[in-house]
C-alpha cells in the first residue's frame, strides 16, 4: 500500500508541474483537461490491471501490458517536459535572489519567454511520447532480416557458405496480431537457410500461450534442421503456481511442445552438424543468467561430448554468461549466439554507424556482434516483446549469418 501512496504522490506532483506548462503555453482550457482527463484514466487503468483487475498467479496479460504501455508514454511525455524546464526555473530562482539581495531588477523573468520554454519543451516531450505509442501500434511488428557474413580461417571447408538463421524471444504470450506472425514465420523461411537456431524465450510464463501458434512456429523450415535452449522465461518463474508440481508439468509440457514443432531442444547437450567428413559443435545450454537470473546452465556437461579442436558455435539464452564462463573456458568457442536483451525494445539505431539504448548500461553486449579473444558473439534483439507492449527504434529481428572460409593468403 504504501509503493501505491509514494507512487499516486509522484505522478500527481510531475502531472501537476507539467499541467503548469500547458497553462503557460496555451490559453485554451480544453487542452489542460484533456491532459488531465488522459493522466487520471491512465493511471487509474494502471492501477486496476495491477491490484482488483490483475489476473491469478500475477501472469502478465496483454490488458497489463497495454496499461504500462500507456502509463510508459504519459510519463515519458511529463518527465521530458519536466527536466526541458526545471533548468529554466533554477535559473528564474537565482536572477529572483539576485533581485532580492541586490534591489536590481532583472530583464529575464518574461512571460513571453516562459511561454517559449513551455511550448519548446511540451514539442519536445511529444517526440518520446509519440515514439512510444507508434511502437505500440505498429513497431512491435516491424520484422527484420540483419545479415551478417562471419569468416572463420579454421572452418571446416564443407561448410564454407553455410547459412544460419537465429531467432531468440518469441515471447508467445505477447501476440495479439495472427497476420503481421505469419509474415514474420514466410519472411524467415524465405531465407532458405541450412540450420534454424532459437536461443529462447518461446513463452512468457506457460506453455499455453504457445498453443495458438504451434501451427505456424511449426511450419518453420530448415535444411539441416532445428534446434532450441530455453531462456529464463521459459521456466515459469516469474508467476505464482497452486503446487510446484504443477510449475514442473508445465516445464515438462513446453519440452514436448518444443519437440512437436520440430525443435530439437539442447538442455546442457551438444550435436553435430555433418557434410561429408566434416562437421561442426552445436553445443546448447539451459538459462545462465549473471545476478539473480536462473542458472540452470552447464557449460562443462554440454561440452562434455565434443572435442577441443572442434568448430563450436554455443546457444545460450543470456550474453552475459559469454564474459562470465564462456570466454575464460578452456575450449574456443568460435560463435555464440544470445538474446534475452531484446536491446531493451526502445533505442535509436542507424545501421552500420549508430546504435544507443538505455539496456547498455545493464548488458556490455546488448545487439549485435561483438569479438574478443578471437571469439565472437551475437545478440539477438528479438523476436517478440513483453513488459512494454510495443519496440521503437529497436526492431524484431530474424539474423540471418553465413559462414565463410577465411583465405590465409
Amino acid at each position: 500500500m504504501l509503493r501505491w501512496i509514494l507512487f499516486i504522490l509522484f505522478y500527481a506532483a510531475i502531472g501537476y508541474y507539467t499541467l503548469q506548462a500547458l497553462k503557460t503555453a496555451t490559453k485554451y482550457p480544453w487542452a489542460q483537461f484533456v491532459f488531465v482527463s488522459i493522466a487520471i484514466i491512465v493511471v487509474g487503468n494502471f492501477m486496476y490491471q495491477f491490484t482488483i483487475g490483475e489476473a491469478p498467479g500475477r501472469v502478465l496479460s496483454g490488458a497489463k501490458s497495454l496499461s504500462f504501455g500507456l502509463l510508459a508514454a504519459v510519463l515519458a511525455f511529463e518527465l521530458t517536459t519536466i527536466a526541458f524546464l526545471f533548468s529554466e526555473d533554477i535559473f528564474r530562482f537565482l536572477t529572483a535572489t539576485y533581485a532580492k539581495f541586490t534591489g536590481r531588477n532583472t530583464a529575464f523573468n518574461l512571460p513571453q519567454r516562459r511561454r517559449f520554454l513551455s511550448l519548446l519543451g511540451l514539442g519536445i516531450a511529444a517526440l518520446p511520447f509519440g515514439a512510444l505509442l507508434y511502437g505500440m501500434y505498429k513497431g512491435k511488428y516491424n520484422f527484420k532480416v540483419l545479415k551478417y557474413t562471419m569468416e572463420f580461417e579454421d572452418l571446416p571447408d564443407a561448410f564454407d557458405g553455410y547459412q544460419i538463421t537465429q531467432l531468440s524471444d518469441i515471447h508467445s504470450g505477447s501476440f495479439d496480431d495472427r497476420e503481421k506472425i505469419s509474415y514474420a514465420i514466410d519472411l524467415v523461411n524465405q531465407q532458405q537457410s541450412d540450420v534454424l537456431l532459437f536461443t529462447g524465450d518461446m513463452v512468457n510464463n506457460k506453455t499455453d500461450e504457445m498453443l495458438p501458434w504451434k501451427d505456424l512456429f511449426g511450419s518453420l523450415e530448415a535444411k539441416d534442421g532445428k534446434f532450441s535452449v530455453l531462456g529464463n522465461h521459459d521456466y515459469g518463474d516469474y508467476i505464482d503456481w497452486d503446487t510446484d508440481a504443477a510449475k514442473e508439468q508445465n516445464l515438462h509440457d513446453l519440452k514436448a511442445l518444443q519437440k512437436e514443432m520440430g525443435f530439437d531442444l539442447l538442455l546442457n547437450d551438444s550435436r553435430y552438424l555433418q557434410k561429408g567428413n566434416d562437421r561442426i559443435a552445436l553445443i546448447g545450454v539451459e538459462n545462465w543468467g549473471k545476478g539473480g537470473f536462473k542458472k540452470a546452465g552447464d557449460l562443462q556437461k554440454a561440452k562434455s561430448a565434443i572435442e577441443a579442436n572442434d568448430f563450436k558455435i554455443l546457444m545460450s539464452h543470456d550474453p552475459s554468461h559469454w564474459e562470465a564462463e564462456v570466454l575464460p573456458d578452456d575450449y574456443h568457442y568460435h560463435l555464440t549466439l544470445s538474446g534475452h536483451t531484446h536491446g531493451m525494445q526502445f533505442g535509436i539505431e542507424i545501421p552500420g554507424w549508430f546504435k544507443w539504448s538505455p539496456v547498455k548500461w545493464r548488458y556490455e553486449q546488448w545487439a549485435g556482434i561483438y569479438e574478443e579473444l578471437g571469439q565472437f558473439i551475437n545478440v539477438n534483439r528479438g523476436f517478440g516483446f513483453i513488459g512494454y507492449p510495443g519496440r521503437f527504434g529497436i526492431w524484431p529481428e530474424i539474423t540471418v549469418i553465413t559462414l565463410k572460409k577465411k583465405s590465409l593468403t
